[in-house]
């Protein structure tokens, strides 16, 4: 599953469609989600917020500078708060280029070891990234990006999805897992088992000694060397979220909640926010490199609390 350095790179005029063909994949994922969000939003007509209006999503360009001024790339924001079911969900796609600082390339270099990058520190990424926190806490929050990151050393792809309820209801649990399980399948039947046990080791929190939720499948660094199939399982990846997610939403989003039960969800939000702000990846990333702060922090919830 990790990217192997000694395999051959496609030359330059071989990977200059795969990375167009990624990218407008991202943004066609983005855009069917956008699109199913807010028919949630449309079709809810009783319970929890039924008077309200639908929420809409918010979409604005990002852009990202090198240090030298020049363009390095850039996407959109889509961000919907204070819905009838999404209290703040976004959804981001974005594709970057420039050259890794010396934080991003040791940080690089320590996981992945890959010669060159010192001489030749130039990358490009593309991909898609989303989280959801609801306004019923019975509704499950959730999260799902994929990516391609290329450097000249090496190229590879990553992501996941994975559900994060306050209130935990196994046969949610199930169905999401199910779900991600049947899109993944053809692809393997080692690899469903493989992503689930990654996410589950990605998403613990070590200082809490406990999961942020109730997980779903990640991988990261992923190159078998085979573009086609690599990139086949990113897309499918992708399009096992709304099947898997969007159920749940259905099912939950009419039930009456109590005080104490959105306590909990807000306690909940607080743990979400710590593991994203200390141990994400993306995060990370996404700081280091100068990518629009606003976009980057789109994952942190509009409410939260610390006990």
């Amino acid at each position: 599953m990790t990217t192997d350095a000694t395999q051959p790179m496609p030359d330059a005029d071989d990977i200059a469609p795969r990375k167009d063909e990624a990218a407008a994949w991202f943004r066609t994922l983005r855009d069917s989600i956008v699109e199913a969000f807010e028919a949630l939003e449309d079709s809810h007509a009783d319970g929890p917020f039924a008077d309200e209006a639908p929420g809409r999503f918010e979409v604005s360009p990002t852009v990202r500078r090198s240090d030298d001024g020049s363009d390095a790339g850039g996407g959109l924001m889509s961000v919907m708060r204070g819905g009838r079911v999404f209290e703040k969900v976004g959804v981001n796609v974005s594709t970057v280029h420039g050259t890794l600082g010396a934080r991003a390339q040791a940080a690089m270099a320590a996981r992945k070891g890959l010669p060159g990058m010192a001489e030749d520190p130039r990358f490009w990424a593309s991909g898609i990234s989303l989280v959801a926190h609801m306004r019923n806490p019975h509704v499950p929050a959730v999260h799902m990006n994929t990516r391609m990151f290329w450097t000249p050393q090496a190229w590879w792809f990553g992501g996941g999805s994975d559900l994060n309820p306050c209130l935990e209801y196994a046969e949610d649990t199930a169905h999401f897992h199910a779900t991600q399980q049947e899109y993944l399948d053809p692809h393997g039947p080692e690899i469903y088992p493989r992503l689930k046990e990654w996410a589950d080791e990605y998403f613990f929190i070590p200082h809490r000694g406990r999961a942020r939720g109730v997980g779903g499948i990640f991988m990261d660094d992923h190159c078998t060397g085979d573009w086609d199939a690599d990139f086949a399982l990113t897309r499918d990846i992708g399009r096992a979220f709304l099947p898997a997610f969007v159920p749940l939403v259905e099912r939950r989003r009419s039930q009456p909640f109590t005080e104490a039960e959105r306590d909990a969800q807000l306690v909940h939000r607080g743990l979400y926010a710590e593991y994203n702000l200390v141990y994400d990846r993306g995060t990370k990333f996404g700081l280091e490199t100068g990518h629009d702060p606003d976009a980057v922090l789109m994952s942190l919830p509009p409410l939260a609390k610390w006990r």
